[in-house]
């Protein structure tokens, strides 16, 4: 299945009809413990059998989100190819693993996935479960514009011995093209015919076709185009990826063909796992439980993070949506609010401990769903039943599951900030509220009013303050992701969590304005935001534009400030200096002082 253009080598997955029906396939293990929410869930699902959700899903009916819009219904028939996408893979499995081959032959040290959102996560979650296979080259992943995480990975790389993935649908996403300008400047630095160490994944006749026949690329993937981002884990955008870090796909696909048999359109709904799954979140959100949290095996942890976009980006919009919170340690009962759902999934039975907890969870009357692997090649598995649960969670809300318009907004406001530094030389300001040592509080000009600002604590004291039940705490986090940046955003959460029994969660920019960007500004304004930004170390021109990467992130961020804004959403910037690090941590002791002001001001 191999087609030419130029000297650009072309793969498609033809068109292929649905597989066989199912008979009685081996599938991960799941079990609702809903407890009082057992009735509610039992009538919905009774209501997805007499409406054949199911059914109506695998026909490809539109109407079943949005009857009589046309405009929706259009999107939606145009998002549908992920329910057979496994089955074409299958088509082209070997041929994928003789790519690899050839590409194993050069002698390629490393594969770098260079994209943003849904094309890049898959990837992510394949290169941090799997690590380095044998006989491979090491996968990595640059999803991010920071020029501090574009310094390590130069650092971390023999330039000339890696292949480079331009991983982007439209083939005309902003991060995905600075990404292929930067990397191919460098690339022609060492090598004659820099071409050859590029391939491109994006749909047919997208404008990364031709830049990639102009530029020499070797290979160019044609993904299917009615598939979305969040829900091409299974297409070229993950495949690809996964063949040359040398996983055996066939194994691979063959778990997630058989999950799509257990979720077809014959099997009972009872025994429907992507249904069961769906509906039970889905009517757990319409019942004011809408915090899905997940409690992940560390060996399969970074699955988190792919199901937190697919659920964020799939369900938050007109005002409803369901949070995934991934990453927050797990308490005992007395930390949470009446908001939570929890969601075990593990590789066998959960350890012991963990187990016990969740128990105690679902005694203290939580639901609790618990999934469970049998290895890690049953992720294949795991990425379609979260794709099909989130179609019918999507249906429960009464939303379209597949329009993403608050992802777009951000990026249109990027694109004016970045027109204004061209044309004014510097970026908008924004109006400094209250600045002590390293720290700084921004706001939008025309917002931050109700704020106290005679200190940085009484700031964040009535920020904190408006925290209300069934709310939730984002830091959304604009510089370099590190184990020890980690480790201190995890204390600030938990001292937030503990104190307000409300969800946290984090991000790092401008990854999860594609994921979790669109619940935060088209979600349920329950969400109190601490946008944190710092000083890169480092700094790199995007070659042919007037900017630089840390301009481009600064524009991000400013915009991303600026939608959340326009939408009435409780934010502030805090700027923590010339090191994150440090000024993190001065912040998150300003911040446990605070919590201890609210509780006491409260009681």
């Amino acid at each position: 299945m191999l087609n030419y253009v130029s000297k650009t080598q072309l793969l498609e997955a033809d068109a292929r009809a649905p597989g066989k029906k199912a008979g009685a396939p081996t599938m991960n293990g799941m079990d609702l413990v809903l407890g009082t929410f057992d009735r509610v869930f039992t009538s919905a699902m009774k209501e997805a059998e007499d409406a054949q959700v199911a059914k109506r899903i695998w026909r490809r009916d539109a109407s079943l989100w949005k009857a009589g819009d046309s405009a929706h219904e259009k999107i939606i028939r145009n998002s549908l190819g992920w329910l057979t996408v496994a089955d074409e893979m299958i088509g082209v499995s070997n041929e994928l693993t003789e790519f690899a081959s050839f590409t194993r032959a050069r002698n390629f040290r490393h594969v770098m996935v260079c994209g943003m959102g849904g094309s890049s996560l898959c990837p992510e979650v394949l290169a941090r479960t799997f690590r380095v296979q044998e006989g491979a080259p090491e996968l990595l992943v640059l999803d991010s514009t920071d020029p501090d995480v574009l310094d390590e990975f130069m650092k971390r790389i023999e330039i000339e011995k890696c292949l480079f993935i331009i991983a982007s649908k439209s083939g005309a996403t902003t991060e995905p093209t600075v990404f292929l300008k930067f990397w191919y400047d460098e690339v022609q630095k060492r090598l004659d015919r820099p071409g050859e160490n590029f391939l491109a994944i994006t749909d047919p006749g997208s404008p990364l076709v031709q830049t990639a026949t102009d530029l020499g690329f070797q290979w160019v993937f044609l993904n299917q185009s009615d598939i979305g981002g969040g829900y091409s884990a299974l297409s070229y955008f993950g495949m690809v990826p996964a063949a040359l870090m040398g996983l055996d796909l066939k194994t691979f696909l063959d778990q997630a063909k058989e999950m799509s048999q257990a979720c077809s359109a014959v099997m009972p709904p009872q025994k429907n796992p992507g249904l069961r799954l769906g509906v039970a979140i889905g009517e757990c959100a319409n019942q004011n439980r809408d915090k899905l949290t997940f409690v992940m095996d560390p060996r399969i942890e970074s699955l988190g993070l792919w199901i937190e976009q697919l659920i964020a980006e799939s369900t938050g919009k007109e005002g409803k949506g369901i949070l995934p919170v991934v990453g927050e340690e797990l308490g005992s009962t007395d930390k949470y609010g009446n908001d939570r759902v929890f969601v075990s999934i593990s590789i066998g039975a959960p350890p012991a401990h963990i187990q016990m907890k969740l128990e105690a969870l679902a005694d203290a009357g939580h639901p609790v769903i618990f999934r469970q692997m049998n290895d890690l090649y049953d992720l294949g598995a795991e990425f379609f039943v979260w794709e099909f649960a989130t179609a019918c969670a999507g249906w429960r809300l009464g939303i379209d599951s597949f329009d993403q318009p608050n992802v777009q907004e951000s990026k249109d406001v990027t694109k004016e900030l970045l027109q204004s530094f061209i044309q004014d030389g510097h970026l908008p300001e924004q109006r400094l509220l209250v600045s002590e040592g390293v720290l700084a509080a921004y706001a939008e000009r025309d917002h931050g009013e109700n704020l106290k600002t005679d200190s940085l604590l009484s700031l964040l004291r009535s920020l904190l303050s408006t925290i209300g039940d069934h709310n939730y705490v984002a830091l959304l986090n604009y510089f370099e992701e590190t184990p020890e940046i980690q480790g201190a955003l995890r204390d600030v959460r938990l001292a937030i969590r503990d104190a307000k029994k409300v969800a946290t969660t984090t991000g790092f920019g401008p990854r999860f304005l594609h994921s979790t960007g669109q619940l935060h500004k088209g979600g349920p304004n329950t969400g109190v935001f601490f946008q944190l930004t710092a000083a890169d170390k480092v700094d790199f021109p995007v070659p042919g534009d007037p900017y630089s990467f840390s301009i481009l992130k600064q524009a991000q961020a400013l915009g991303d400030f600026r939608a959340l804004s326009v939408h009435g959403r409780r934010a502030v910037r805090i700027d923590l200096g010339a090191d994150a690090l440090t000024g993190l941590l001065s912040l998150g002791a300003l911040i446990e002082n605070a919590l201890q002001n609210v509780s006491s001001t409260a009681q």
